[in-house]
């Protein structure tokens, strides 16, 4: 019974031993018989909490943009050590994680925001820094990249259309 369990969700996802070990408590599955279970399940190389966080991370900071501190905290919750978890995030390079930020401000960032205006600015400053704060990013990283953002947004040649024939 315990096999089924762990064959099943594996089947619909990838999942660390921790994960697994979980499902078969919530299923009262005794803990002498889930460990048993799961250690033949690593030994087969069905079960591989490096592999998984590798998988994790790449999806994850793919899909959803995270940061680096969001992806560990993820690992983690899920149970995996940390030296597999800080293995699986060197795939990401600073400047992946600088590229997926600014590029999620720049999608973000609403048209018709009046950046001129102090007021609309300060708004716009603070939802866009909040919004990546949600996603792992460090405070003085999320600032810098959304006034980078904003004031090439403000420059006077950014993406508008020159009318040179009034």
């Amino acid at each position: 019974m315990a096999r089924n369990i762990v064959y099943r969700q594996l089947a619909a996802s990838a999942k660390s031993r921790l994960q697994l070990a979980r499902k078969l408590a919530e299923r009262n599955i005794p803990e002498h018989v889930a460990e048993a279970v799961l250690d033949k399940f690593e030994e087969a190389r069905l079960v591989n909490d490096a592999d998984f966080a590798d998988t994790w991370v790449r999806s994850r900071s793919q899909s959803r943009k995270l940061a680096k501190g969001a992806l560990r905290r993820e690992l983690a919750e899920k149970g995996v050590q940390q030296e597999a978890a800080e293995a699986a995030l060197e795939q990401i390079s600073d400047a992946d994680e600088e590229a997926a930020a600014r590029s999620l401000v720049e999608r973000k960032l609403r048209s018709g925001v009046d950046l001129a205006d102090r007021a609309e600015r300060d708004k716009a400053t603070r939802r866009l820094a909040s919004m990546l704060a949600r996603k792992g990013y460090q405070p003085s990283q999320a600032f810098r990249i959304v006034a980078e953002v904003l004031d090439a947004r403000a420059a006077p040649d950014h993406d508008e259309p020159v009318n040179r024939y009034p």
